[in-house]
């Protein structure tokens, strides 16, 4: 219940770029989302994932096509890719290395989802869709978000979003919405795949 309350509040967050006078409606806006999200349940999987499939692809198209367009400004940040950069980082910053150990796991935290949801699509189509468009898209994303920062250090207040050129934010902000709600549907479903496991075993 936590998760989609979180990752659907972040999502709609970039209402403060796109208008901050609507800086109000955040919290509004999110339940009703989640309360929409919760009472299409009933409808079960099938019907929920042939309708988000097309829009996770554009989705994670879109990831890799705004972090590319920021690393081709600013292609220095692909000096992270060196090892030595993060052995220099620990070895000059312990504490601050230390905590931001806990900002990285947040790079990793939909492997839970993915296990989840083994049982639903299996091995082959998982590491398929994982290997040739979550991953590369993610791994653009984050550098172009890297890049920018390199650039201009005031985007720290909300890099994702003003990777974006203005007359896209309005469409960003839509379709992060609802790939968030897609994400919270995945943990949904993989909470209640468990759950009923766990029921059948016995555990509950």
């Amino acid at each position: 219940v936590i998760t989609p309350a979180i990752s659907v509040m972040s999502a709609i967050e970039g209402l403060e770029i796109v208008a901050p006078q609507l800086d109000t409606w955040i919290v509004p806006l999110s339940i009703i989302v989640l309360t929409l999200l919760f009472m299409i349940q009933k409808h079960g999987t099938a019907m929920v994932g042939k309708l988000f499939a097309p829009i996770m692809l554009t989705w994670f198209l879109i990831l890799a096509g705004l972090g590319l367009r920021s690393i081709i400004a600013n292609p220095e940040v692909l000096h992270a890719l060196n090892p030595m950069w993060a052995v220099h980082f620990f070895l000059e910053y312990k504490t601050v290395s230390f905590i931001a150990l806990g900002a990285v796991v947040l790079s990793i935290t939909g492997v839970e989802a993915l296990y989840a949801d083994m049982g639903h699509f299996g091995k082959f189509p998982i590491r398929l869709a994982w290997f040739t468009v979550v991953l590369p898209s993610l791994t653009l994303n984050y550098f172009g978000q890297g890049a920018l920062l390199l650039k201009n250090p005031e985007a720290i207040k909300n890099p994702f979003f003003l990777l974006a050129p203005d007359w896209a934010l309005i469409p960003l902000l839509i379709i992060a919405a609802l790939a968030t709600v897609i994400a919270s549907q995945a943990v949904i479903s993989g909470v209640f795949s468990l759950t009923r496991q766990a029921v059948r075993l016995g555990y509950l």
